[in-house]
């Protein structure tokens, strides 16, 4: 990886929230067409210069129909056959103008998850709660992990835990949801200006907000080196 990216250093755009995304994969190469764990796998790594993954905050629609993971199942890894299973639904809501799907729990459909490229975090009344990962359904996120850390160190209390959709519907409407944003890899902090569950329409004002933006100003600094990294996240290549 280190001689990839030094092969490959001048395609680094130097702008804000620019990067060179580095991705490693993995797939079977076995001669073989047939219904079995392979024996052989071919290990890669691709570089891609890319900008804001979102731009602008996000429209999200809480998906009550299709199922991502269900217990039990592959929904915690990074699986190809995760982000197949996403399409149609992420493609449906997309015709209906949002940017994303925040999928719900497979079997009532009640209990938030992930949305299809990220974590999701919810500013509570003074709480931060995001899904824990018990159930094995959603990714076990880097970012996700480091916001949470950050959250902490500066003064948050943090929450991992079942998130209903309806609480948090009762929230919006007790005047008590401040902020939602997800977290990802290339996604980073990215905010949610809309959610929609059913026919109801939770909006919120991104500019007045004060937890997300903090989240990705701390990571940015370390990121970029204007804030000492003190746990050993930055690697230098």
């Amino acid at each position: 990886m280190r001689r990839l990216v030094e092969l490959d250093k001048d395609w680094i755009p130097m702008k804000n929230d620019y990067s060179l995304y580095i991705r490693p994969f993995m797939f079977a190469s076995d001669d073989i067409i047939g219904v079995k764990s392979s024996d052989t796998y071919k290990f890669m790594i691709i570089l891609s210069p890319t900008g804001p993954y979102y731009s602008a905050p996000m429209r999200i629609y809480v998906e009550e129909k299709y199922t991502r993971a269900a217990r039990g199942g592959v929904g915690f890894a990074k699986a190809a056959g995760n982000y197949g299973a996403s399409m149609l639904a992420t493609a449906e809501a997309k015709r209906q103008g949002y940017d994303q799907v925040l999928w719900t729990d497979a079997f009532e459909h009640k209990y938030v998850q992930e949305i299809g490229t990220m974590n999701v975090f919810f500013v509570i009344g003074k709480k931060v709660l995001t899904p824990d990962l018990e159930s094995g359904t959603i990714l076990e996120g880097v970012t996700r992990d480091s916001a949470i850390e950050v959250l902490r160190q500066e003064g948050y209390t943090v929450e991992e835990g079942s998130i209903h959709i309806d609480d948090v519907v009762r929230a919006y409407q007790a005047g008590e949801l401040k902020e939602v944003f997800g977290t990802g890899t290339a996604a980073t902090i990215s905010m949610i200006k809309e959610l929609k569950y059913e026919d109801f329409n939770m909006t919120f004002d991104t500019d007045t907000w004060t937890v997300a933006p903090t989240v990705k100003g701390v990571l940015t600094d370390i990121r970029e080196g204007r804030r000492k990294d003190t746990r050993g996240w930055m690697f230098k290549v």
